[in-house]
């Protein structure tokens, strides 16, 4: 008879370990999923600006989609060839120039709210790209907008499944008046 008290006790103590192991195993995995998310972020803004196209593309799934100043690219082939040509346009561009020290651009990500349903999510985030084109070289905000964003993971790697820029300088591409949170 003493040992019932025991063993209930060792039952309900066994119980709460499987459950709280089972919550924090759930919070750890939101957690890296997040973390996943912002390296994405992070790896898609120096592909960006260092004007690497396979990089670039690699940020995105094999189906995705980019909606962008340069118009809608769909596939990472497509995606990855539509760089191509941004770079060679800049390329073009720095020719025609007096020599000076290259100019840079420099793309900021930040505020990013995501909403994680397993392996798909919903992202929006500020974006903000400093420039220093000038023939002096000094830095100015050269635009800033925001990202509608659908990511996918695809075997443990978070991607792009679609992502659109708004740009608040551009005609047709600024934000609507509604709030654009997942």
């Amino acid at each position: 008879m003493r040992n019932i008290p025991l063993t209930l006790t060792a039952i309900v103590a066994t119980a709460a370990l499987v459950v709280g192991g089972a919550a924090l195993w759930k919070q750890r995995a939101a957690v890296d999923d997040r973390a996943g998310l912002e390296d994405l972020q992070s790896r898609y803004v120096f592909a960006l600006d260092w004007q690497d196209p396979e990089r670039y593309g690699d940020t995105f799934t094999v189906d995705g989609v980019l909606i962008w100043a340069g118009g809608t690219v769909t596939g990472r082939a497509a995606i990855v060839e539509e760089m191509r040509k941004a770079r060679a346009a800049d390329a073009e561009r720095r020719l025609a120039e007096p020599p000076a020290r290259p100019w840079r651009r420099r793309h900021f990500t930040t505020n990013l709210a995501l909403r994680l349903e397993g392996d798909r999510a919903t992202g929006r985030s500020y974006w903000f790209e400093f420039n220093d084109d000038t023939p002096d070289r000094k830095a100015y905000l050269g635009a800033y907008g925001h990202s509608e964003d659908e990511y996918r993971k695809v075997d443990g790697r978070w991607l792009y499944a679609r992502r659109q820029i708004f740009n608040e300088q551009r005609e047709g591409m600024a934000a609507s008046d509604s709030i654009p949170l997942p």
